[in-house]
């Protein structure tokens, strides 16, 4: 497994942070390599993706959800990979967002992405649009405020 991971400030409350990270059907506005986002169940989404030229399709089951802190999923189908994007409220306008991603490159083209960092500038420049986008509506276009417990955990499904 590859891990990237990245962080960012962003002049907006944690709770809007948060509201409008939980709109996946919005990741193509700020993730370059993501072509359309459905959200299937609370828990399911379907992902298509294109990286390097080539087109994937895949299944992400969100295991762990509380607002305004945190958001992590497994891919369920297609290629191999996990994450989790954290919100931590500097102040009461302010909020970091840090995400990390763990994955399983494929191919020629996905393994020498990743060797000469290709994938660390994606994830950095994905969140410098995301706080783009944030600043340019100034609101948070939706909010899914769902928690989500892993199972097993207090609580959990």
């Amino acid at each position: 497994m590859h891990t990237v991971s990245s962080d960012i400030d962003i002049d907006a409350p944690v709770h809007t942070v948060y509201n409008q990270w939980t709109q996946f059907a919005d990741f193509p506005a700020f993730m370059s390599a993501v072509e359309h986002v459905d959200q299937l169940t609370d828990t399911t989404t379907r992902w298509r993706v294109k990286i390097g030229g080539v087109e994937r399709e895949f299944d992400a089951e969100i295991t762990e959800q509380a607002p305004d802190e945190r958001i992590a999923w497994k891919s369920t189908s297609g290629p191999e990979h996990a994450g989790v994007v954290t919100f931590h409220r500097l102040n009461d306008e302010q909020t970091r967002v840090r995400l990390q991603l763990d994955w399983d490159p494929e191919g020629f083209v996905e393994k020498a992405g990743a060797l000469l960092g290709i994938d660390q500038a994606q994830t950095s420049a994905d969140l410098k649009r995301f706080k783009e986008l944030l600043h340019s509506n100034g609101f948070a276009t939706g909010s899914w405020r769902g928690e989500i417990t892993p199972p097993g955990s207090a609580g959990g499904r």
